[in-house]
Formats: C-alpha cells, structure tokens, sequence
C-alpha cells in the first residue's frame, strides 16, 4: 500500500475511534448514560487513545 494511502486511512481510522471514546467518556462523566462517576474510565480512555494514536505513529508514520 502506498504511503499516502496508509497515511489517509490510518488517521480516518483513528480520528474516528478518538472521537467515539471522547463522546463516550464524555457521555458516561456527564450521566446520560445512567452511570455516575465517570472519573475512572476517562482514564481508561485516555490510555485507550493515547495507545490508539501511538499505534498510528508507529505503522503509518515512521519510516522503518
């Protein structure tokens, strides 16, 4: 796969997962969703992302 390419779905990909846990975290914080004290899985989540857009790095960005 060309590099452009890889570059092009590696970050849809990860844009969309980073923005479906945010609104999720956000969701569960807030109480929507019926839970209260959504401290704990903010930080699941943002190890989530951060090991989600490390991984995007890794594969798509740096140059082996």
């Amino acid at each position: 796969m060309s590099y452009n390419i890889k570059l092009l779905v590696g970050f849809t990909g990860t844009a969309i997962l980073v923005i479906f846990i945010g609104g999720l975290s956000y969701s569960i914080s807030t109480g929507f969703a019926g839970f209260s004290g959504g401290f704990p899985f903010m930080i699941i989540a943002i190890i989530v992302c951060s090991a989600a857009i490390y991984d995007f790095w890794s594969e798509c960005v740096r140059k082996k």
